[in-house]
């Protein structure tokens, strides 16, 4: 699977199970223990997820079925949909969540994200060597910083899909791309996870962040705008069962569209 980066280059990511092998940076077990973490000789990695919404429970019942530990969710709500996907995962207090987890996701609210890891480092909970990445569209690894000075590896990983919260997203993530920042020497790690999924990795420069997340934004409104008027349309002039004409239909324009149109780089604009 070759990597799409911003800039254009290519580079073929690696697989998770290969930060086990030594390096020049040494493995990702050696590097977690110089920093006093337990080392995990197999490549896997114990996983906490905070948040029970439509991605949390997702992504870890993913990294599960590639054979990571789920060690655990921290969540007030949502506890239904974590049962479902990930069984018997306990439900754990946010330190001790930190506590047992070599790799953090935080699939919470964008706008929660900066004063949650912000109150976590002051009160002395990230530990160095910690992954930990978030899941919001529209922010890159500065939004980790307070981790990050505390030792965490901060990671950026948006799967660009719409969510169910439900074992339809997990095949819909094996179509899907994942947009991927992280500082360079950290970014195979991020990568990999995404591989891990069953997904593909595509660099998003953290300047760029917001630009992308607007992307996703126009994508998703208009598609949900116009399927919701077409179907308005047909109910309202007696169609029994609309979505069997505008679900074939708007699935071909766009798979017409992306095969035909040339990327707007390419499209001349009028003068």
């Amino acid at each position: 699977m070759t990597e799409r980066h911003a800039s254009g280059s290519s580079s073929e990511p690696d697989s998770l199970g290969s930060l086990s092998e030594p390096d020049s940076r040494g493995s990702l077990s050696e590097r977690s223990e110089s920093k006093g973490r337990a080392p995990h000789r197999d490549g896997r990695l114990d996983v906490g997820i905070v948040g029970a919404g439509r991605v949390g429970p997702v992504l870890a019942a993913g990294l599960a079925g590639a054979g990571h530990r789920i060690v655990g969710v921290a969540t007030t709500s949502g506890r239904d949909r974590v049962e479902a996907l990930l069984g018997s995962a306990p439900i754990l207090d946010l330190p001790d969540l930190l506590a047992r987890s070599d790799l953090v996701i935080l699939a919470i609210p964008a706008a929660e994200i900066a004063p949650l890891v912000r109150g976590l480092a002051d009160a002395g909970h990230w530990r160095p060597g910690t992954l930990l990445a978030h899941t919001a569209a529209e922010f890159g690894t500065d939004v980790l910083s307070a981790a990050a000075e505390r030792g965490a590896i901060p990671l950026a990983i948006h799967p660009a899909i719409v969510f169910t919260g439900t074992s339809l997203d997990l095949a819909r993530l094996h179509d899907a791309v994942c947009a991927v920042t992280a500082p360079t020497p950290v970014l195979p790690i991020a990568q990999a996870l995404v591989v891990e999924l069953g997904a593909e990795p595509v660099v998003i420069a953290e300047r760029d962040r917001p630009a992308y997340a607007e992307a996703v934004a126009t994508a998703t409104a208009f598609s949900a705008s116009i399927v919701a008027q077409s179907l308005e349309i047909l109910v309202g002039i007696g169609v029994e069962e609309p979505r069997g004409i505008v679900a074939p239909l708007i699935r071909s324009t766009i798979e017409e569209a992306l095969r035909t149109l040339p990327p707007p780089a390419e499209s001349s604009l009028p003068g």
